[in-house]
């Protein structure tokens, strides 16, 4: 286990997902959203080649439920492996305690211990850019789809590896 996050006093443990969290991990992602898509977009990837065991990670509450949710799968850049971050999703009873940021840290450092190079994330830019994410378009990388510039991040683990530039591919069920 990764040390916690201490935030406003709370404490926040972020693990690795098991097979018993997989209910928690939807209630989580159907809780944290308007509509159902992101629970079942977990639910798919689980079953997709693009699931990558080890990168599903959660943050548990002070009673040890499931508090935040966090997931990396693969994807690519100009045909180069990277990684999406998404859905990140947090209890609406936890938001803005620190589960969120604690789950995210924890897996973006277990993609870096796992040699991981370039993650990408579709979000908030005033959210994403504490960890380390910064536009996507300053390394020549863009989504299949209109965005914000601002909204689509980047966060380059490794520079000792070469940032691929082009259009990002994500895992079919993404749907785009």
């Amino acid at each position: 286990m990764r040390p916690a996050e201490a935030v406003g006093g709370a404490a926040w443990p972020a693990r690795p997902e098991t097979a018993a969290d997989h209910a928690a991990v939807r209630a989580v992602n159907l809780a944290a959203f308007e509509t159902p898509l992101e629970a079942d977009l977990v639910d798919a990837l689980r079953t997709d080649g693009s699931w990558l065991p080890g990168l599903s990670y959660v943050a548990e509450a002070p009673d040890g439920s499931v508090a935040a949710h966090a997931l990396l799968t693969r994807c690519e850049v100009g045909g180069a492996p990277a990684l999406a971050l998404a859905p990140v999703a947090v209890d609406p009873a936890y938001q803005r305690s620190g589960a969120g940021s604690s789950v995210v840290r924890a897996l973006l450092a277990a993609a870096r211990e796992r040699g991981e190079s370039l993650v990408l994330v579709l979000g908030h830019p005033s959210y994403y850019p504490r960890f380390g994410f910064t536009a996507a378009s300053r390394f020549g990388i863009r989504a299949p789809f209109e965005v914000p510039d601002e909204a689509m991040m980047a966060l380059v683990l490794d520079g000792r590896v070469p940032v691929p530039a082009g259009t990002i591919t994500y895992p079919a069920p993404f749907g785009v």
